[in-house]
């Protein structure tokens, strides 16, 4: 396992046990077949490249694990999605240029991604590192963590700043998520 998803799987705890996973822009599967290994109930892995669904399943056949795999343009699958997901993982193509388009920033501000996460769900957002704070009108980005060439957001709904719901999101270990964002350095 990489050093990105190993940081993030120690973060996320026993929230990952029981969860339903939906692992957008899936590639390999690596985030959803890493979540199953770790007890989530099922996983949903959707990308729109022949390639990437052949891969994931043979990676899940190598696990012996099962999920169900969609090709499909994410956001269309976002559109009629109508079952919300403990867990979404989001790792799209990186906006390096001005002129690409920015996947991430999409689906910040993608009122779809906001239902596909249920209450007190986390969105697990991986993109290439920004100047600035994150600004959505969505999310609560309440962990952020630069790793080189890689940035991930922990984002929970809005809605649930500063309720309950927001301050029980799992376990004692998933605490972390909502302290305060992380410096680059810590």
């Amino acid at each position: 396992m990489d050093l990105v998803r190993g940081a993030v799987f120690s973060a996320l705890g026993d929230l990952v046990i029981g969860a339903r996973v939906l692992d957008l822009f899936a590639g390999s599967g690596a985030y959803g077949i890493e979540a199953l290994s770790r007890g989530a109930a099922e996983a949903v892995f959707v990308d729109n490249h022949r390639k990437s669904i052949e891969a994931i399943r043979l990676n899940l056949a190598r696990a012996k694990l099962d999920g169900q795999v969609i090709r499909e343009d994410v956001f269309r699958f976002l559109q009629r999605c109508d079952t919300p997901f403990r867990l979404v993982f989001a790792d799209p193509p990186y906006a390096k240029r001005a002129e690409d388009r920015n996947f991430a920033e999409e689906l910040l501000e993608c009122a779809a991604v906001v239902a596909a996460v249920e209450s007190g769900g986390i969105l697990v957002l991986e993109r290439s590192p920004v100047k600035g704070e994150t600004v959505s009108g969505f999310w609560e980005v309440t962990r952020q963590k630069k790793y080189g060439a890689t940035e991930v957001l922990f984002c929970v709904h809005k809605k649930l700043r500063g309720s309950d719901e927001a301050a029980q999101l799992g376990s004692p270990k998933s605490a972390r998520l909502s302290s305060p964002k992380s410096s680059p350095d810590s």
